[in-house]
């Protein structure tokens, strides 16, 4: 049976060596004239978007005046991001082996799911040479809302491959509680890997189909192949 495999980026595939933090303090700093201390918050499995969001209303930004400056945000944010990706960013232990074992399945498509907006997603991806396992994927610049890019990324996927995906063909691969938490709703196998900032015992009690420390684990290839 054909599986579509979807994979979040920071934390599961990639660390980024805080180049993210750094140009959203910068962009915001600049177009928000944003003063506060971005590390207290958690930006694990929220879409950039919704980290805006986030943090301009608590400094007292209305929706509607954070929408209206978003281009802006995001210009500035891949400006900075870009200066920096390559020397920060960096595959996490196991993953390069898994992707290719991974290409190597008949009937298995690679495509992403994440809350980066797609030109930032490619940057990151960029520096360790990710991109070329990833033709496609749902992106926070397609929603904000992380339980609507699994439906956005099956029809894609579908178009690429000449196949309708339903949801028990789809595995999505994250290393938060949002990665496992937007699979559900659509059926979709959900695999929790405790290699970013979410601890194990909170991942857990999201009661994801299997759940690994590392992508160097021997049992997540056949678990993401069923």
């Amino acid at each position: 049976m054909p599986k579509l495999v979807l994979f979040d980026i920071d934390g599961t595939l990639i660390s980024d060596g805080g180049v993210s933090r750094q140009a959203f303090t910068a962009a915001m700093l600049e177009i928000f004239e944003y003063h506060g201390d971005v590390r207290r918050y958690d930006f694990s499995g929220r879409t950039d978007p919704q980290i805006a969001h986030m943090v301009l209303r608590d400094a007292g930004w209305s929706e509607e005046d954070v929408d209206r400056r978003m281009p802006r945000l995001w210009e500035r944010y891949i400006a900075v991001l870009a200066k920096h990706e390559r020397s920060r960013v960096r595959a996490l232990p196991g993953v390069r082996a898994l992707l290719d074992a991974l290409r190597r399945e008949r009937g298995v498509t690679l495509a992403l799911l994440t809350g980066n907006i797609e030109p930032g997603a490619r940057l990151k991806l960029a520096g360790p040479g990710l991109n070329g396992y990833f033709p496609f994927g749902a992106f926070g610049s397609d929603s904000p809302h992380r339980d609507e890019l699994p439906p956005i990324a099956m029809r894609r996927a579908e178009e690429v491959c000449n196949h309708k995906f339903s949801g028990r063909d789809v595995v999505i691969i994250g290393d938060s509680i949002y990665d496992i938490r937007c699979g559900i709703p659509h059926s979709a196998t959900t695999i929790a890997i405790a290699s970013g900032k979410t601890p194990a015992e909170k991942l857990r009690a999201e009661k994801p189909d299997h759940f690994f420390a590392s992508a160097e684990d021997s049992g997540l290839l056949p678990a993401i192949l069923g």
